[in-house]
């Protein structure tokens, strides 16, 4: 169930009103126009409000395209040879600072998001509401705006962190905060999101009421958790994921594919994930911009990720990923599932879009060599091809696989090794790998780094993570580590120190005193 889709739609005005809506509070053109000194006045209102606070994560710079190129391309489980320039050269960490398309567009929407969220906070309070529903969406615009943060502190390093909404020319501004007060935004936020947030909306009372799709505690904590992780606060980190596992509904769906399709979506493996739908909205591709009715919530990442033919083939899996996934067989001597759930290749009997592998590629020798992305594809619910642009399969952004994962990394990490494989391999069993404790025992913390980034690579390929983990885990610093790394994508030859942020687009600093550009741009 989709429901919070239908509330996007409702929420059209109010996300028009909340976009901009600096610019109208600094120059009132229409007395008569509404703004948001008049707009919050009511609950419903305050339900509109956070409604469009979500719609950020649904547009071209959010999930629906350019946030899962930007997090997947320079992992070294993916390659690009795209002919757009922009989106072959992120990989290559070679981008040129004046040309914004994709990382601009992931900035701007990012911040559109915070200003939506910085409303919800500055206007809901002052509102006369149901106290359990004004605490609700309180709860999720604290998560929204960690969230937001989160992203643009991660992929940009030290930006602004405007935590009101403008009033007057002179908060116009805000200074360029360091990364580290990034992270202890991102925390404060997520925090406050934890313990205002329910952990579901089956049991609430109110027009949220059972309602799919919105920040519950557990993301919350989830998130927290991993900011901490990314800031090397072990003991932190791991208190949340203990946390989101002693609430006691999440669990591993037992067919790993279903975390990728639209069948059993917002399954218990599932903390968090953008809502995406064929059906919810018009009929027009919600690029961004000022929000129009016409908008659709579909995902564009199927067409841009699709095999040679079914669609655009902008992103591919690397060779060296794909070796990866035959290092080990299962307990009955078969391939990792995960393989054939993760990449089309040429194995026999292999389908995609209805058509055998084999077949379809045999007059193209280098097509029938190559490897193309399967997760989050459409190629098994009986459509031909991915040319309408149209995907309504939901981006899981948290999954309960992450969590265990994470924990077992932080119980490494912390000294209690031997603590870490049961939780290890609780995500091996469900694609029936061996007991990790049988065929590799007695590891060390540093064996035990290196088997997490094996694990983690077939368990998350293509889901934002790779590069993120890569960074935290301090590769690129590490000589041997980046060797390495080359060695697996040559698009690392061309990696240089502090291009494991993006640029800062150059209309922020043009339009904003005191910006930085980032090292090496």
């Amino acid at each position: 169930m989709k429901t919070l889709h239908k509330k996007y739609t409702i929420a059209l005005l109010a996300t028009a009103l909340l976009t901009g809506a600096c610019e109208k509070d600094l120059q009132q053109l229409n007395p008569n126009q509404q703004t948001s000194a008049t707009f919050w006045q009511n609950q419903e209102d305050a339900i509109k409000g956070i409604n469009a606070t979500y719609q950020t994560l649904t547009i071209d710079g959010g999930y629906m395209r350019s946030t899962p190129l930007l997090l997947d391309t320079r992992g070294d489980d993916v390659r690009s040879n795209s002919p757009w320039d922009q989106m072959y050269n992120s990989g290559k960490f070679a981008l040129n600072a004046g040309n914004s398309d994709i990382y601009g567009w992931a900035f701007g929407a990012y911040y559109e998001g915070v200003s939506k969220a910085n409303q919800v906070l500055d206007f809901v309070p002052g509102i006369k509401m149901d106290e359990e529903v004004k605490k609700r969406v309180l709860g999720q615009a604290y998560f929204l705006r960690g969230l937001y943060f989160y992203h643009l502190v991660n992929m940009f390093g030290n930006v602004i962190l405007p935590t009101t909404s403008v009033k007057s020319t002179k908060d116009f501004y805000v200074k360029q905060s360091t990364e580290a007060e990034g992270w202890a935004q991102v925390i404060n936020d997520l925090k406050k999101a934890s313990e205002l947030l329910p952990v579901s909306y089956d049991n609430v009372t109110g027009p949220d009421k059972g309602q799919k799709g919105r920040a519950t505690k557990g993301a919350a904590l989830a998130f927290l958790g991993k900011a901490y992780l990314f800031t090397k606060k072990y003991p932190e980190a791991a208190s949340q994921f203990k946390a989101v596992m002693d609430l006691g509904i999440y669990d591993l769906v037992a067919e790993y594919r279903d975390n990728f399709t639209e069948k059993n979506e917002n399954n218990k493996e599932s903390l968090f994930e953008v809502q995406f739908s064929r059906d919810a909205g018009g009929k027009d591709l919600n690029w961004g911009g000022e929000p129009q009715p016409g908008w659709g919530v579909v995902s564009a990442r199927a067409i841009t990720y699709a095999p040679r033919g079914f669609g655009w083939t902008d992103v591919q899996p690397t060779r060296s990923s794909f070796n990866e996934f035959l290092l080990e067989k299962t307990i009955s001597g078969d391939d990792d599932p995960r393989l054939v759930a993760t990449m089309f290749y040429n194995k026999p009997g292999l389908k995609l879009y209805g058509k055998l592998f084999s077949e379809n590629y045999k007059n193209n020798p280098a097509d029938l060599n190559d490897l193309f992305v399967r997760k989050y594809e459409n190629d098994d619910s009986g459509r031909s091809d991915e040319f309408d642009w149209r995907s309504g399969i939901n981006e899981r952004i948290m999954r309960y696989a992450d969590v265990l994962m994470m924990y077992a990394e932080c119980l490494n990490e912390t000294g209690q090794t031997a603590q870490a494989y049961q939780y290890i391999q609780k995500v091996r069993s469900r694609v029936n790998l061996p007991d990790l404790a049988a065929v590799r025992p007695n590891m060390t913390a540093a064996q035990m780094r290196d088997q997490l980034a094996h694990e983690r690579l077939l368990e998350f390929s293509f889901e934002g993570h790779r590069f993120d983990d890569i960074k935290r885990w301090g590769w690129l610093s590490d000589p041997a580590k980046l060797a390495e790394l080359k060695q697996r994508d040559p698009e690392f030859n061309t990696y240089q120190k502090g291009r494991e942020f993006f640029p800062i687009p150059i209309a922020e600093i043009n339009t904003n005193p005191g910006v930085k550009q980032n090292q090496s741009y």
